[in-house]
């Protein structure tokens, strides 16, 4: 997988970067069965009112829903018929039919091709594309898509190009390297798939142009060094005497404070940070 870098006929494509998406399967739809309607908010609440700024606009699109949890045919085989754009996420998404009949779509892993065969469940051999559990995954092993919960399906390394690393094994929990460099315990019994999110190249894409991010929903930023001290912490001033030390709207500080919560839960099964 490459970027391309389009010819700059426009000043919008003069700057702009796109993933070479020939590896994608040519003239497939969507699965109808798995997709579903997005409702847009436009950053809005139940009553109507903005809670969310920077929020609105962006093309009409389908959900496709994924099976994150790969837990519902354990054993039998099905075979990946094709390799799609998913407009909801950056990685992309395998269209994967099971012998049993049942259509799902999966996240596809790097270098998964048309025509592989896949299975999840305890007892698969571990590899690229097979979903088992951590304690029977070999350790120095790349994977993605981990629970943390068993039976929950897959929270953690969703995104493209990232991978988690299996460091040992201790007990009823896993070690695991997260893309962050955090040192996590897992529990053994949580599913996992093996290998690397497809489409690494994703975070190389450069825009180009703000109607990109208009087509993605994103509105433009106002910066808050530019607003009146009532609608931010950080506006006013004479001239650009204004600023200080970056906050949010409500005044947090924004860059050096430490937002995890000393007493969190999961603070037992950080090895790291």
């Amino acid at each position: 997988m490459s970027i391309i870098n389009l010819k700059p006929i426009t000043p919008g494509r003069r700057f702009k970067s796109v993933v070479d998406y020939r590896c994608l399967s040519k003239n497939k739809k969507p699965e109808r069965s798995l997709l579903f309607p997005l409702k847009k908010t436009g950053g809005r609440n139940s009553a109507g009112r903005l809670t969310m700024k920077y929020i609105g606009g962006g093309a009409k699109k389908m959900y496709r829903a994924i099976d994150f949890k790969r837990r519902e045919f354990p054993g039998v085989q099905g075979t990946v018929k094709s390799i799609e754009y998913d407009p909801n996420r950056n990685a992309f998404i395998s269209a994967v039919y099971y012998d049993n009949g049942a259509k799902r779509y999966i996240l596809t892993p790097d270098n998964l091709e048309v025509g592989s065969r896949i299975v999840s469940g305890s007892g698969v051999a571990p590899e690229i594309g097979h979903t088992l559990p951590l304690k029977e995954i070999p350790t120095g092993t790349f994977v993605h898509n981990i629970e943390l919960n068993k039976g929950a399906g897959g929270v953690l390394v969703r995104s493209a190009g990232t991978s988690a690393q299996i460091t040992a094994k201790e007990g009823k929990y896993v070690f695991v390297k997260l893309p962050s460099g955090k040192e996590r315990m897992v529990l053994e019994t949580c599913m996992a798939t093996v290998g690397c999110v497809s489409n690494k190249d994703a975070m190389n894409c450069k825009k180009g142009k703000a109607g990109d991010n208009m087509h993605l929903g994103i509105r433009p930023r106002t910066r808050c060094v530019a607003m009146n001290p009532v609608d931010h912490p950080m506006g006013g001033g004479e001239g650009k005497a204004s600023g200080g030390h970056p906050r949010s709207r409500k005044g947090l500080l924004s860059k050096g404070k430490k937002t995890r919560k000393s007493k969190r839960y999961s603070n037992k099964f950080l090895l790291n940070r």
